[in-house]
């Protein structure tokens, strides 16, 4: 089991935690949890991880900090990050895609994410973003 991929999970809510915790390890990936970007901050870089999902609206440090912090720092940056998230995307166009992705990156040059999931997250689709992103 020492080659499983490991996914941090980085929410404030527990139940949302223990929902894509036990989601992911059912799947076989091996689960680690932050209740809020600072604390996330700290396992990554204790522990990198192959995967980052990630809220957006947390307490101590948000996630847009945590995301804009990973993605500026040369040795996190290539650590995929899909944002899964209660908060609606107010950026959205008359299609709805993209536009979160273009806010989170335009403040400083920072890429977009690797995915961007809206809660209640369709499971199947976050599993093979998942999948695709971490191998």
């Amino acid at each position: 089991m020492a080659d499983r991929k490991r996914i941090l999970v980085v929410d404030d809510e527990p139940d949302v935690l223990t929902y894509l915790g036990t989601l992911l390890e059912d799947a076989g990936y091996e689960v680690e949890t932050a209740r809020d970007g600072a604390e996330a901050l700290e396992r990554v870089r204790a522990r990198r991880p192959d995967l980052v999902s990630l809220d957006i609206t947390m307490p101590e440090k948000t996630g847009v900090r945590f995301y804009r912090e990973m993605k500026e720092d040369p040795d996190l940056a290539a650590v995929p990050i899909v944002i899964v998230t209660g908060v609606t995307n107010p950026w959205a166009g008359p299609g709805g895609e993209g536009s979160f992705e273009r806010f989170i990156s335009t403040r400083r040059r920072v890429p977009p994410p690797e995915g961007f999931f809206e809660k209640p997250i369709d499971r199947e689709k976050f599993l093979a973003r998942v999948a695709e992103l971490a191998g």
